[in-house]
């Protein structure tokens, strides 16, 4: 027997808590990169994470309906959307990890956030706030030797290949 036979059997029987566990786990990142990394640490994200949150914002939602829906037919929708999703978030975080192995002598992808106040009216500087700050080359903050942008890019390739496992796998339920 393989000793991915258990991975196969949850996904094959409980294919809508592997969904709402992809859902939870999305939240979980989200949280710790707001309310740690953001908060905590005053890391200031830049526009390449801002995009990327937002793919893992949906990513959490097409898996969080995909666990509700009761046809096996709307999850299968639900996990090919899942998977399209974390495949342009794994896109954006696999660029941001390119720039910031081999920086560009001259680039800053935005404006400190004190900066866009000072120099801009606030109509304008409110959008800019929300595209981010910081310089998406720049190493703040590493774990175990990977920076956010590789641990992003490893979370949305393995939510990518969860999903196709899950599209070509035949479940029961």
């Amino acid at each position: 027997m393989s000793t991915l036979a258990p991975v196969f059997r949850l996904l094959d029987q409980h294919p809508r808590r592997v969904l709402a566990l992809v859902a939870v786990a999305c939240v979980g990142l989200l949280a710790f990169g707001i309310l740690y990394l953001q908060q905590v640490v005053g890391l200031e994200p830049c526009p390449m994470c801002i995009v990327q949150r937002y793919a893992l914002i949906l990513v959490a939602l097409v898996a969080g309906v995909g666990a509700l829906l009761p046809g096996r037919r709307g999850r299968q929708v639900g996990v090919g959307a899942m998977g399209l999703l974390a495949i342009g978030g794994a896109f954006v975080a696999a660029r941001q990890s390119f720039l910031q192995w081999n920086p560009p002598e001259i680039m800053s992808c935005g404006r400190d956030f004190y900066g866009m106040i000072e120099s801009f009216p606030l109509k304008r500087a409110i959008p800019m706030i929300f595209k981010g700050s910081g310089d998406c080359s720049a190493v703040d903050w590493t774990f175990l030797g990977l920076t956010i942008a590789n641990w992003s890019f490893l979370c949305f390739a393995g939510i990518a290949a969860l999903a196709l496992l899950m599209l070509l796998r035949r479940p029961s339920v």
